[in-house]
């Protein structure tokens, strides 16, 4: 059973910063494999950060850039996402996802890849 524990998520005032932490267990872990999504009030659920799947290298959604940062501690199995400059958009329940082969309900793109772990989530609220 694939079980992937977010943590840190919170309240704070727009311009603020948090950290979200996941630690992933019984999964062949690759960070390469793992992102973050977020689920906003009547939205869907969308990719934030991730790597690619061409070159692994780091992708964001556009609303995200420049502000936002996925990182990864491969000895912990365990990935992060600090976020900077935060605004009331940002407001949403933070899940964190790893790649499940195949595609199907549940299951999200997102760079290249399809996620079909996920996490319980942790909400992230903005205040301005």
């Amino acid at each position: 059973q694939v079980q992937l524990v977010e943590s840190g998520g919170g309240s704070v005032q727009a311009g603020g910063s948090l950290r979200l932490s996941c630690a992933a267990s019984s999964y062949t872990y690759s960070s390469k494999s793992m992102a973050w999504f977020r689920q906003a009030p009547g939205k869907q659920r969308e990719g934030v950060a991730g790597f690619s799947s061409l070159n692994g290298g780091t992708i964001y959604a556009d609303s995200v850039k420049g502000r936002f940062t996925i990182s990864q501690d491969n000895a912990k199995k365990t990935i992060y996402l600090e976020m900077n400059s935060l605004t009331p958009e940002d407001t949403a329940t933070y899940y964190c996802a790893a790649y499940r082969p195949g595609s199907g309900p549940g299951m999200l793109q997102f760079g290249g890849r399809w996620f079909g772990y996920w996490g319980q989530g942790t909400q992230v609220t903005v205040s301005s």
